[in-house]
């Protein structure tokens, strides 16, 4: 299979490292990877804000680079929930666009469902313990984990992942699908509301032990990072590709 792979903009520009786990993770599995220099930003902020004509230019671009692939993986849940149920409508039945909504993945999903979890072999260690941040739109839209409300055994594809790292503590939250307040543009035009949810989220990682918040999309785990740094509190956050590729915190004092 021939997988594109897609790098959110603020990853490229901010946490490279964690763009270049993601690629080294893909490759541990022995696939193969490209990554197409002409990709763009999905258009996710600008939807937010309300500009539309960019984010058409942008999905017409998304699609004609990634078309031809057999699949897309993406770090990044709320990417490609923007990819897969807000680009209608710039596509009347458009095939290349149905081949490309059908066939993109987020990188935990991919590797759970289309490689499948047997199949998968990490030969690391993390002797941590580590809480697991389940983002909106990776829970609600790409069913990444169980919402609460079902009233449903819980299953997680993050934790079920997580579990096959030898010498991994998982924790369990209090609240183990709750918002951390960050929402794109929503931390920007209710700042004081976004702050204290991601207290909040922050405070139930602490309060449940965990060493480390991991999750699938780092626009939530920045979100924390920042008021985790600001307030000083005795946590760290990774996304689940370093975690899965082997790296340890940079620093970690209880």
């Amino acid at each position: 299979m021939k997988i594109g792979l897609f790098i959110p903009c603020f990853m490229n520009e901010l946490y490279p490292n964690i763009c270049k786990a993601t690629y080294n993770l893909l490759k541990s599995q022995n696939l193969q990877i490209e990554y197409p220099l002409s990709q763009t930003c999905c258009g996710q902020p600008m939807a937010n804000s309300g500009c539309s004509k960019d984010v058409k230019t942008l999905a017409i671009n998304f699609v004609n680079t990634f078309k031809d692939y057999d699949y897309i993986v993406a770090p990044s849940g709320s990417c490609v929930s923007m990819v897969k149920e807000h680009y209608s409508e710039f596509f009347d039945n458009d095939k290349d666009f149905n081949k490309v909504k059908a066939s993109i993945y987020e990188v935990c999903e991919f590797l759970h469902d289309i490689v499948k979890i047997e199949n998968l072999n990490f030969n690391i260690s993390f002797p941590y313990k580590v809480g697991v941040h389940n983002s909106c739109h990776g829970h609600r839209v790409l069913k990444l984990a169980t919402a609460s409300e079902l009233n449903i055994p819980y299953d997680s594809k993050l934790k079920n992942l997580l579990n096959k790292i030898s010498d991994i503590q998982m924790v369990t939250l209090r609240r183990e699908d709750e918002c951390c307040g960050f929402g794109g543009t929503f931390s920007v035009a209710e700042e004081a509301v976004s702050v204290a949810m991601g207290k909040d989220r922050i405070k139930d990682h602490i309060d449940s032990s965990a060493q480390i918040i991991t999750g699938a999309d780092m626009s939530c785990l920045m979100h924390m990072d920042g008021i985790i740094n600001r307030d000083k509190n005795p946590i760290k956050v990774m996304h689940i590709v370093e975690i899965l590729t082997g790296v340890r915190p940079w620093v970690f004092t209880v």
